[in-house]
């Protein structure tokens, strides 16, 4: 059984709320009829199967793919929205996923989305989700744990979350009123500085945010769930150890602090021998199959498994073992 747990998805409900709207996150089509997501930063295309569930159910199929945790994507940019518009986005989402859950048990979960303008509305609002069948925890976006200082706010949420043993899936994105804009239309080669360098970075950051500072000691019952390999950390291990022995060598070394640590990765979009790297700095155990729900990441994503140097053992906890751990503790 395979199982992804980094999967974006949009109902045909929330579509069309999207189409409706004068500002992103919207879709709106281009010259050419073909519809495009416009986010806080960049747009792309919009898949052929946002909506289209028997579409997403054929795609996982093609994919092999038995069981999918749906989010909607936090660099669409639903959660900083002010919360007389992001909460009926967020409520609606949670209660479209939930009724797919009841329809296919066996086969999708949920995340819910939060509106996190209002953090008592937000606490209100992932209760309620949890409430529901098959919403297994919730998204929120990375910006938030760049820092030990900009993680504290979020508390009440974890302790939501600790209080259902739910998942929490950090992933990049902007909070209300956030000026940390990543790069756009002003600069050469945007895509790559936005989606990978600068995603990347602060992806990082967020790892070292929740891996190296003592936030997460209070949530042992909380699993938290990082994007495409939490970063550059398995590539970056070696110079933040050697800068820690230079500087700090009476000090814990970073590699030692993040190996304790009970986050886990999933491997969207990274290849064969990221997948190898993180295996050696994390251990299979703590590493779970992302596509970003389309089928070139699912493909791309399953064949770097497939090519990675690591035993059978650990490719089956990396698509199946960790991620059913993972989700069983809620359902």
């Amino acid at each position: 059984m395979t199982i992804d747990m980094h999967s974006h998805w949009i109902p045909a409900e929330i579509a069309d709320e999207l189409r409706n709207r004068s500002k992103p996150p919207m879709i709106k089509p281009d010259d050419t009829g073909r519809e495009f997501i416009h986010q806080p930063r960049g747009m792309f295309p919009l898949p052929k199967d946002y909506g289209d569930l028997d579409e997403r159910l054929r795609a996982m199929d093609s994919n092999a793919i038995d069981i999918g945790v749906l989010s909607i994507s936090a660099v669409f940019g639903v959660e900083r929205l002010p919360v007389e518009e992001s909460l009926p986005i967020s409520q609606l989402y949670s209660n479209s996923i939930s009724a797919l859950h009841e329809q296919y048990p066996e086969r999708i979960y949920g995340l819910a989305t939060l509106p996190l303008a209002d953090l008592d509305i937000a606490v209100a609002e992932f209760e309620r989700a949890l409430s529901l069948p098959g919403i297994v925890g919730a998204l929120i976006p990375g910006n938030a744990f760049l820092s030990l200082e900009s993680a504290l706010p979020f508390r009440p949420l974890f302790d939501v979350a600790q209080k259902h043993k739910a998942l929490i899936l950090v992933h990049a994105g902007m909070l209300p009123n956030d000026t940390s804009f990543p790069p756009g239309s002003e600069v050469d080669n945007e895509r790559a500085r936005r989606v990978t360098l600068d995603m990347q970075a602060r992806i990082s950051s967020n790892m070292i945010t929740l891996c190296m500072t003592d936030f997460l000691k209070d949530y042992p019952d909380v699993t938290v769930q990082c994007h495409n390999l939490g970063g550059n950390i398995p590539f970056e291990i070696d110079r933040l150890d050697h800068i820690s022995l230079d500087r700090e060598p009476d000090k814990e070394t970073p590699s030692s602090k993040i190996r304790k640590s009970k986050v886990i990765v999933d491997c969207n979009s990274m290849g064969a021998r990221g997948i190898e790297r993180a295996v050696e700095l994390y251990g299979a155990g703590r590493i779970v199959l992302g596509t970003d729900g389309t089928d070139f990441g699912s493909t791309w994503s399953q064949n770097a498994i497939s090519e990675a140097k690591i035993s059978a053992e650990d490719k089956e906890a990396i698509l199946h073992t960790n991620a059913h751990a993972a989700i069983s503790r809620k359902i």
